[in-house]
């Protein structure tokens, strides 16, 4: 009975080890990443190597059980030797870095998965375990065409007994790492008296990400990046209120940034933020000096490195640099994606996000439809009046019940925060994105939040309560949105149970559908008659216009057209 559940629990505990040994490992290897002795961000670094790793690795070998269980070995032993050798650096961070993994645990918990999942998420992750990189994916399902980070780091958790039931891993990791890391900047500002903007926005912050985003099986590529997007705003406000340019706060950012938009290309919007960089470190340095600067203080090779790698897995799936960019698409490989067809698609997206297309019903004359605000009385009336008000209904309650605990009659007079160039990008974001994908999944949640939150945050600085008081205040709605989390997730278990007839106890695994096997299927019997063929010397021919090749030791895609 209890057998599924253990191995569970086992390679739960084992995964978050093996990825924070790999942090371990990296600063230990590479020095310039060691930014921050915070368990969090060794986490996330640990996330940002197996990412490299995972995007390279897969272009020779397939991620099977072999090659994932010696990974895994691999950062437990990386995690426990310098574990050992920092222990009392780290162990007062320890207790609540359990904690926290310990409530998640109650997330990952999950009988059904989000619609994507099925689709593209799972199918794209379960090949790259039983082939090498594919060569013209994006010929197969719409979905493949935005191949993410996420896909390769649940490649690495497929392992013996558990099998693909980690797939969820990567979400639930970037949630307890964020949340760790977040809330070790709070007590710290409580401890050391450091209380200002900085600290309430962090506050907000956490309640909110576990509060809006309790959903582990919602997360997927989006709100995984907006939670990530938070978290880097925080880290953004920190250096632009520091008196001395600082060379680890300037590489935490680079780190966030190049995960959020590995995480979905879409996010690549948000490297506008370099530009607060770039004021910032310019305004006291000399322009050579500061270009000098930022080279010697970020992961140049790395970065370089993974972004090359995210660019080529959209390349090698469909022939773009960056889908659906239709610019950067050629057509001239064998694997390419024809232009007007990217285009098209990319209408159908903007389609989608302005309430034009959903599951039952499709807007007549797309193209008049999705320009020139022909959009937007639709929109507030299918989107705005169902999602977006309720959002923005939960958030002013949230808002509502922190100023009852944090209100004062009492008030200070602080200087205005030095944030006001973080405005610029933020408004050219939010108008981005209600021009062009007005869907709260697409950055909505992070970008209207997060401005609310900063004025919020410099209003609640200026209410003048004793530090005891604060710290009271603080750790009980700490302990609210815990309350607030596992109640939901408790909730939505029980609904799971009687709903679906779902048995956690019995197998606390997600449910896989044979459906979700369809398309990695059709890759297997390709390679198949591919291989029968070329040693039967016969020619084989299919009706099939989609034909596989192989090209030294991966195999190609290619789309025959008429």
């Amino acid at each position: 009975m209890f057998s599924n559940l253990s191995i569970f629990i086992l390679s739960y505990i084992l995964i978050i080890l093996s990825v924070v040994g790999f942090g371990f490992l990296s600063t230990i290897l590479f020095n310039r990443f060691n930014i921050s002795n915070n368990l969090g961000y060794y986490g996330l670094i640990g996330l940002f190597f197996l990412g490299i790793y995972s995007y390279l690795s897969s272009i020779f070998i397939k991620h099977n059980y072999f090659h994932n269980s010696i990974l895994l070995i691999i950062g437990l032993f990386s995690f426990y030797f310098y574990l050992r050798r920092n222990l009392k650096s780290l162990k007062p961070q320890i207790y609540n870095f359990l904690i926290i993994f310990i409530i998640l645990f109650v997330a990952s918990i999950i009988f059904k998965m989000h619609d994507d999942f099925s689709y593209y998420h799972f199918p794209y992750s379960y090949i790259l375990t039983q082939h090498n990189f594919i060569f013209g994916l994006g010929h197969l399902d719409l979905g493949f065409r935005t191949p993410s980070s996420l896909f390769y780091l649940n490649s690495i958790f497929y392992l013996p007994y558990i099998k693909f039931y980690m797939f969820m891993m990567p979400a639930i990791l970037i949630l307890g790492f964020s949340n760790s890391i977040i809330y070790e900047k709070i007590i710290n500002n409580i401890k050391y008296n450091k209380i200002n903007y900085i600290t309430y926005f962090a506050l907000l912050t956490i309640i909110f990400i576990n509060i809006f985003f309790y959903r582990i099986s919602e997360h997927g590529t989006d709100k995984s990046a907006q939670i990530l997007i938070f978290l880097l705003l925080i880290e953004i406000l920190i250096f632009l209120n520091l008196n001395k340019i600082d060379a680890k706060s300037l590489s935490k950012i680079y780190l966030l940034v190049a995960l959020v938009i590995s995480l979905k290309a879409f996010y690549l919007l948000y490297s506008i933020f370099f530009i607060i960089l770039v004021f910032k470190v310019l305004s006291k340095k000399k322009i050579y000096s500061g270009i000098i600067f930022f080279i010697k203080n970020i992961y140049f090779v790395p970065l370089i490195i993974f972004f090359i790698l995210i660019i080529g897995s959209y390349f090698f799936s469909t022939g773009c640099l960056i889908y659906p960019v239709s610019f950067t698409c050629f057509e001239n490989f064998s694997w390419s994606i024809k232009k007007l067809e990217v285009i098209e698609l990319n209408n159908w997206y903007e389609l989608w996000s302005k309430a034009g297309a959903g599951p039952e019903y499709r807007i007549d004359n797309r193209l008049e439809y999705i320009s020139n605000f022909n959009w937007v009385a639709n929109w507030i009336d299918k989107y705005f009046f169902n999602k977006v008000s309720d959002f923005l209904l939960g958030l002013s309650a949230m808002l509502i019940v922190i100023n009852m605990f944090l209100f004062s009659t009492k008030k200070k007079i602080i200087n205005f925060p030095n944030i006001k160039i973080l405005f610029f990008p933020l408004i050219i974001l939010i108008i981005e994105w209600f021009y062009n994908h007005p869907a709260l999944r697409y950055g909505g949640y992070c970008l209207i939040a997060s401005i609310i939150f900063i004025f919020f945050s410099i209003r609640l600085s200026k209410y003048k309560l004793e530090s005891y008081k604060l710290k009271q205040r603080f750790n009980l709605l700490i302990l609210i949105t815990i309350v607030i989390f596992l109640g939901r997730n408790f909730n939505r278990i029980l609904y799971e149970i009687e709903f679906y007839n779902y048995k956690p106890m019995q197998n606390i695994n997600y449910i896989v559908k044979d459906s979700y096997f369809d398309k990695p299927n059709l890759i297997k019997r390709k390679i198949t008659n591919y291989n029968l063929c070329k040693n039967n010397n016969q020619n084989c021919t299919t009706d099939d216009k989609l034909k596989i090749k192989k090209y030294f030791n991966n195999y190609i895609l290619i789309l025959e057209n008429d």
